[in-house]
């Protein structure tokens, strides 16, 4: 194109920049709350970020390919209001989608909803970028600069895309509700761009989609409150009055009975408050609990053994406000909920201070993979008296390979180890809840078996010789190497494994 060929852009510089800036936004807002509606089903874990990243990157890919063809064959102003239509309306549908697949068929059809869910608003939103650039060029002596600064306005959309999303909109706005308000928003844009260009087409089908999401948006979630990381619901059953479950996504995370907080219903709750009753001296402790849920364990320390102070470092502040306001919480002086990442958290306890240190944090099945390291392990040991006790639920499933992990992670910061879990389990088989302590001091084995079985639980307790054979050549697990998410696959889509 010559000079004297140079013609009038096809589109305004402002609409270019919203377009392109908002569009790019709403792409990165797409698959950080993806992520979020994954998890409770697949797992926080590596696998699922690397399988919503991947698809967005693809989505991204094939949008702004296809995008750039259309481009350079038809008028790009007749597709820029049905291209945000269209991925609007995908957008507001996505909760529900990938929920009701969820419940379909055990999840079989799970990863198809995901992978429509992203893909198509996701390459539909990227295809907005090389057609508004192919609309706006006048000569190509200006195409670097064109290409250049809608490239970097839409660098810089993403970028506030992910920090909305991740500091702003998740900690306060239920996933679903940002979806949905997000569809509507794109609708509308798509509805403003037919208009502007005179055309009907979107239009019409705008109104249907309007109608469609805030219909939509009524439906029950399922949930009583989403939290800033999970769904969350109280359950209660009637012959129980006073029995209280908290369920965070689809995992029974805690129990407790508000009339009674001695009474104890999970497995491992029951290993733990063994281990605490057969391994520490008589009167009040002083505790630090890695990990919130319904704060069972806490609650039962407190009314076992009267004058114990617990911290409890717990990150997602919405379980706390459902504890209060649900599971009958009350804190003071000796029982202290902080909202906080609990590696972060313990740097701010005291060297020797605790008797006690209960590892207790999930993100779906798994242990978050940076409470499990050999240095996170040394800051427990740091905060522990001489004769103090670290006591930590795990999950796993055959064949055990975090589990085996983790317990000789433990093994280099403590002299002390042992092992209690199902009689499959110290097999080698199967899987569910271990709950592993470790101490500077000798372990007492013998009255923690005892504990156990007096509680009517079927656990062995393995240790020295027994429990090296157990962990075999099992990895450490370090800050630099801890791939816990892969030493814990495979493992069912709903384990029958409970957290706390």
């Amino acid at each position: 194109m010559r000079k004297s060929d140079r013609r009038e852009p096809r589109i305004g510089a402002r609409t270019a920049v919203a377009l392109v800036f908002g569009c790019s936004a709403a792409v990165l807002v797409v698959e950080i709350v993806s992520l979020r509606l994954l998890a409770p089903h697949l797992g926080l874990t590596l696998e699922t970020s690397t399988l919503v990243i991947g698809l967005a990157l693809a989505a991204i890919a094939a949008g702004s390919w296809l995008g750039g063809r259309w481009a350079d064959e038809h008028d790009g102003r007749a597709v820029l209001g049905l291209l945000l239509v269209v991925s609007g309306a995908v957008v507001a549908a996505t909760p529900f989608l990938v929920r009701g697949a969820a419940g379909l068929a055990g999840g079989a059809f799970l990863l198809v909803a995901a992978g429509a869910s992203i893909i198509v608003p996701g390459a539909l939103l990227s295809a907005v970028h090389p057609v508004v650039t192919a609309l706006r060029l006048s000569t190509l002596e200006e195409t670097g600069s064109v290409v250049g600064r809608l490239s970097g306005l839409g660098t810089a959309g993403a970028i506030l895309g992910t920090v909305l999303t991740g500091f702003v909109l998740v900690s306060r706005v239920p996933v679903t509700w940002i979806m949905v308000g997000l569809g509507v928003l794109l609708v509308v844009g798509g509805v403003a761009v037919e208009v502007g260009s005179r055309r009907g087409l979107a239009g019409t089908a705008a109104v249907v989609t309007v109608v469609g999401g805030l219909g939509a948006a009524l439906a029950p979630s399922g949930c009583d409150v989403e939290t800033k990381y999970h769904c969350a619901v109280v359950t209660s059953d009637p012959e129980r009055p006073t029995e209280r479950v908290l369920v965070l996504d689809d995992l029974r995370h805690s129990t407790v009975d508000l009339a009674d907080p001695t009474k104890l219903e999970f497995a491992y709750v029951k290993a733990l408050a063994a281990a605490t009753g057969s391994q520490l001296p008589e009167g009040a402790v002083r505790a630090h609990h890695l990990g919130g849920g319904g704060l069972t364990l806490p609650r039962f320390l407190a009314a076992e053994r009267p004058g114990t102070v617990s911290t409890v470092s717990e990150i997602d502040p919405g379980v706390v406000t459902l504890d209060t306001e649900r599971l009958g919480l009350r804190t003071g002086p000796d029982l202290r909920v902080r909202v906080e990442d609990a590696r972060v958290g313990l740097r701010a306890v005291g060297s020797g201070t605790l008797d006690l240190v209960v590892g207790d944090a999930f993100g779906g099945v798994s242990v978050p993979w940076h409470l499990t390291t050999r240095e996170a392990l040394t800051d427990v040991r740091r905060v522990l008296t001489d004769d103090g006790l670290y006591a930590a639920n795990l999950i796993d499933h055959e064949p055990l390979g975090f589990a085996r992990a983790e317990v000789r992670t433990l093994g280099t910061v403590f002299d002390h180890v042992a092992l209690a879990a199902t009689p499959a389990a110290t097999r080698g088989e199967g899987g569910g809840n271990l709950v592993v302590l470790a101490s500077a001091a000798p372990i007492d084995v013998a009255g923690w078996r005892a504990a156990i079985a007096a509680r009517d639980l079927d656990w062995e307790v393995i240790d020295g010789a027994a429990l090296e054979a157990w962990v075999g050549d099992s990895p450490v697990l370090t800050d630099d190497h801890a791939p816990v998410d892969q030493l814990l696959t495979p493992y069912p889509p709903r384990a029958p494994a409970t957290v706390g």
